[in-house]
């Protein structure tokens, strides 16, 4: 990993920084050729091309668009997939309910809220099932039409094979159509927990989904991928309209370019990170930091408030310990309880083994023992 400021050693989020080198280096190198508008330039075609070969499918099988933000590519999908009277079930805690200023609801649809399952924090098929019986008295209830979860989860937690399976599953039992939202899909695939979930699954499994760049070393963007045809036809239109279709489309497409090419092996690297593209090594590299900050809380007495599935992890430290967290380190405090607080840490592609070790010396320095 290249060397990070020293000041910078925050575990806040994992977009503060900028971009990955190399994407830097690819977006410099590019920077003068002349290419076509809007997102048909060599870069983004040569982006296509290399994630339909992870979907394993031709590209006239996936329409793939490359967007600014997640929550553009949120209010795209959603926007695109359902009619005026149609509404989106999705947890109680999804990011399109609490972190995206009514995005949704300004699109003049309903989200429907589910509770997640108690102990995982995940959408479940009964969940499902419950909000559309529901939301079943037509014609006066709004129709339920669209699933929205997001992998990894707001709390960390990732999203099995077979969970995937089962609500693929539930959603075309009940005519329903299933979007992923992806801003931190690749350390959700990268995560143990994923069960060996690959992209060619979630290709096969929902109708749209969304690759996150902007959380995994990206300056900034998302690919949005779509299956359904009959979805994907327009789609182009609601990027026009929304204001989403960039001019200068090809700085999102080399980007995903450089993300998505064939590895270059290095003598340099460990053999489980040079076999893949550069996407997935940083996904690796995220959940390696987050897994060793877990280790460290756990072993100085903390209790995880969840195990560590992503580069998102949560720990219960007393009050007075997550206010110096905060002020020394960034992060948020997630939880209010009776006892203690819930504090929130992310890893990113950039966070180095230096910045851990900071942090367990920091937390030596003050003698954060329990006894």
């Amino acid at each position: 990993m290249p060397a990070i400021l020293e000041e910078i050693s925050t575990f806040r989020d994992d977009y503060s920084e900028g971009a990955h080198p190399a994407i830097l280096a690819a977006l410099l190198e590019s920077n003068r050729t002349q290419e076509r508008p809007y997102g048909a330039d060599e870069h983004s075609n040569a982006a296509r091309r290399l994630i339909c070969a992870r979907l394993g499918c031709s590209p006239s099988e996936a329409a793939i668009h490359f967007v600014p933000s997640g929550t553009a590519a949120n209010r795209l999908c959603i926007a695109a997939c359902l009619r005026p009277f149609e509404a989106v079930i999705t947890l109680d805690a999804g990011h399109i309910v609490a972190k995206e200023a009514g995005a949704i609801e300004n699109t003049g649809h309903k989200t429907i809220l589910v509770p997640p399952e108690r102990h995982t924090g995940k959408l479940v098929p009964a969940g499902i099932e419950k909000a559309v019986a529901q939301h079943s008295f037509h014609p006066h209830s709004p129709r339920p039409r669209l699933v929205y979860l997001s992998n990894a989860s707001e709390n960390g937690t990732v999203y099995s094979r077979s969970e995937l399976h089962a609500l693929s599953a539930t959603c075309r039992r009940l005519n329903l159509l299933l979007m992923i939202d992806g801003a931190r899909l690749g350390v959700a695939l990268r995560s143990p927990a994923a069960q060996g979930l690959t992209l060619r699954d979630l290709f096969q499994l929902t109708d749209l989904f969304w690759i996150g760049g902007t959380k995994c070393g990206a300056l900034l963007g998302e690919a949005i991928v779509v299956r359904n045809r009959v979805i994907a036809d327009d789609f182009i239109l609601h990027l026009k309209q929304h204001g989403a279709l960039l001019a200068k489309g090809r700085v999102l497409g080399v980007q995903f370019e450089e993300l998505f090419k064939d590895p270059t092996p290095s003598s340099s690297s460990s053999s489980s990170s040079s076999e893949d593209c550069l996407y997935f090594r940083l996904a690796d590299h995220a959940n390696e930091m987050a897994r060793r900050i877990g280790s460290l809380f756990e072993s100085r007495g903390y209790a995880l408030a969840a195990p560590v599935q992503s580069n998102l992890l949560f720990v219960a430290v007393p009050r007075s310990l997550a206010d110096r967290l905060g002020e020394r380190f960034g992060v948020y405090v997630w939880e209010e309880r009776e006892e203690d607080v819930v504090v929130r840490l992310v890893t990113s592609w950039a966070t180095e083994k230096l910045q851990v070790d900071k942090l367990a010396a920091w937390l030596e320095s003050i003698e954060c023992v329990v006894d």
